[in-house]
């Protein structure tokens, strides 16, 4: 299980940035993907989870309507489009891969996902 996090840059409030997620070594209907934030000084926090189904989930109230997750079984890859972006989405963003099964509620923790990718930094000026 390989993933390979890509896409984040400095970008100023407001503007947009498309994360991806390049896995390998398994194919999306078969785990779970994950992006998850972590700040200076935080702990790491679920932002977005698609499931096996292909069902998604935004465990994060603030970036809900701004954040969204998608992928691509052909190219093997999920991203993350982040648009209207903010100071506070300022952090290293990983992408995670879990074999899960598909259910609703408690999903998209941290403490689930056991492959990570090696993040990649997303810097949001005001």
């Amino acid at each position: 299980v390989q993933l390979q996090a890509s896409g984040g840059g400095l970008v100023q409030a407001g503007g947009s940035l498309r994360l991806s997620c390049a896995v390998s070594g398994f194919t999306l209907d078969r785990y779970a993907i994950g992006w998850f934030r972590q700040a200076p000084g935080k702990e790491r926090e679920g932002v977005s989870c698609i499931r096996r189904s292909g069902g998604s989930t935004y465990p994060l109230d603030s970036v809900k309507g701004r954040f969204t997750i998608s992928r691509d079984n052909v190219k093997n890859t999920v991203y993350l489009q982040m648009t209207n972006l903010k100071p506070e989405d300022t952090a290293v963003y990983y992408c995670g891969a879990e074999r899960l099964p598909d259910y609703s509620g408690g999903y998209c923790l941290t403490r689930d996902f056991g492959s990570w990718g090696q993040g990649t930094q997303v810097t949001v000026s005001s």
